[in-house]
Parts: structure tokens; C-alpha cells; sequence
């Protein structure tokens, strides 16, 4: 008997698919990749009952390995095990390494981006849509790192609001999954959801102001439920204790400031999702 595939399941096919789909009663359906798939995204939230889940633990470099530095503002420095090195939210300033192999930027503030990064950067990624398209895509390998964005818009200064003017980058090595939430304005929806699909590490603006307000934020953390959470984008600790006392009791805060860094595959991230708090500066 032949198989029919619902219309939303069709249509999320149409993009860069997954290697395969976690439906209902565990039934799992294989699904053609390309050779950039993702092993990110899931169809969890379009499909009723459709739940993320994790195809392999491999040993070794398949599973990824990354160092994580904060930079500062919304600057954070990945080092991946293939020696990839990532600047997120670039404004020209990337702590311990002058030349990263890769920069994503976001331009909803100066501090967020630099009309003139450092010719030597490999690869310069934006975040919002050059003159005449609809949406920044980016969807490139680098090394051992599947890099894309998911775009979301922005306010403008006079009122209104820019379309597709924001990213959300993700950073796929290996099996683990690392998400910036860059100058995000507002929630998200479903169709955001599908898009980033599961995330092990994520980048969230915590400032409660020029981006999306706190109480918005921790429901949007709650719901993504990645192992870490790193915040970024505040000044002082006042914003940065509101958001951990919101954040407490469904998430572990480890203060970190004197680690410096943080190394993580995906057979040691956290039993128990967490906060933790990076010092600033590399």
C-alpha cells in the first residue's frame, strides 16, 4: 500500500532536508540529503507529535568538538576540532583571533556588524538581505562546520519594521548544534521553529530592550531547551540577573567566569540544561 505524505511534511522537504524524521510512535522515515544537509532541523512543530531526535552519538570527529569564547556585546568566538574559527555578530573585533575563517554579522546596530571586515576573512557571512533579494540564505560548509541563517526581522528607527533585516545563524559540527540569536526583536513562530530545528547551544540577547523583551526571551529559551545557553547582548549584571532568575529553576546557572572558555562535544553536554556565564573578553 502506498504511503502518503501530508502536505506540511511535502512542503518542508522542499528545503535542504534532514537525514531522517522522529514521527509519532517512533516510526522514523529516511529522507534523501544533499551533500550540506543538515543534522539540525526537524519537522518538529509542523507535525503533531513530531519530537527532535538524535541519529548518532559518534565517537570522535564526527561527533564535533568546539571551544567557546565570549568576546563581548554579542561576540562570541568558536574554535571547532577542525580548526575552523567562528566571529559571530563581527564588528571588526574578534578577541584572541585577528583573522577568523568565518564571520556572521547582523546590522540592526553598528556593534553588530563592519561594512569593512578584514579583506583576509575567508568568509564573510550577512545576515540581511543584500540590494534586490528578498532574504539573506546562507547555507555553506566551511571545513568541518555546516553554516545557515534563519532570518527574522527587525524595527527600524523610525517606526515600522524591516523584513528579514536580522539572522539567526547556525553553526552545525558534526552532530552538535549551536545557534546565535543575533538582534532578535520579537518571537518566533512555527515556521521559525521548523526552520532551526534542534539546538545543543544557544546565543541569546538578554539585555530585556533594544531586543526581545525578557519574559519573551526565557519563554523562547524554555521552548528551544537547549543543554546551554550563553547570554549575551547586556550591560552590568542587572539585565543578566533578571534573566537568570527567570531562567533558575528550569535551568541550572553555572557562573564560569573563571573558566575562561567552554569545550563541548555532544557526549558532554549537560545532563541538565544551563545557564552558563562567560567572562567577557576572550
Amino acid at each position: 500500500m502506498a504511503l502518503t505524505v501530508p502536505d506540511a511534511l511535502r512542503r518542508a522537504l522542499r528545503a535542504p532536508a534532514p537525514r531522517a524524521l522522529a514521527l509519532g510512535l517512533g516510526a522514523l522515515v529516511a529522507v534523501a540529503a544533499p551533500a550540506a544537509a543538515s543534522v539540525c532541523q526537524s519537522v518538529a512543530g509542523i507535525l503533531p507529535g513530531a519530537s527532535y531526535m538524535r541519529l548518532a552519538q559518534a565517537e570522535g570527529e564526527e561527533a564535533g568538538e568546539v571551544t567557546i569564547r565570549f568576546i563581548g556585546h554579542s561576540t562570541y568566538l568558536i574554535e571547532t576540532g577542525g580548526g575552523v574559527t567562528i566571529a559571530t555578530d563581527y564588528n571588526g573585533w574578534s578577541g584572541p583571533v585577528e583573522v577568523p575563517t568565518v564571520v556572521t554579522m547582523n546590522h540592526a546596530h553598528e556593534t553588530h556588524w563592519t561594512a569593512h571586515p578584514d579583506p583576509r576573512i575567508p568568509h564573510v557571512f550577512r545576515g540581511w538581505p543584500e540590494v534586490g533579494q528578498e532574504k539573506a540564505e546562507v547555507w555553506e560548509e566551511v571545513g568541518d562546520v555546516l553554516v545557515r541563517n534563519v532570518p527574522t526581522d527587525i524595527r527600524g528607527w523610525g517606526g515600522g519594521r524591516e523584513v528579514n533585516g536580522n539572522s539567526i545563524f547556525i553553526y552545525e559540527v558534526g552532530q552538535l548544534c549551536i545557534g546565535h540569536l543575533g538582534h532578535l526583536h520579537h518571537a518566533l513562530g512555527p515556521d521559525h521553529y521548523a526552520a532551526i530545528g534542534r539546538l545543543d547551544v544557544v546565543m541569546a540577547p538578554v539585555d530585556g530592550g533594544v531586543t526581545l523583551n525578557l519574559p519573551e526571551m526565557i519563554q523562547l529559551l524554555k521552548r528551544v531547551r537547549a543543554s546551554v545557553v550563553l547570554p549575551m547582548h547586556y550591560w552590568g549584571y542587572s539585565s543578566l540577573d533578571r534573566f537568570t532568575a527567570g531562567m533558575a529553576g528550569d535551568f541550572r546557572i553555572v557562573d564560569a567566569t573563571e573558566v575562561g572558555s567552554l569545550t563541548l562535544t555532544p557526549r558532554t553536554l549537560p545532563a541538565e540544561p544551563s545557564v552558563y556565564i562567560l567572562p567577557q573578553g576572550g
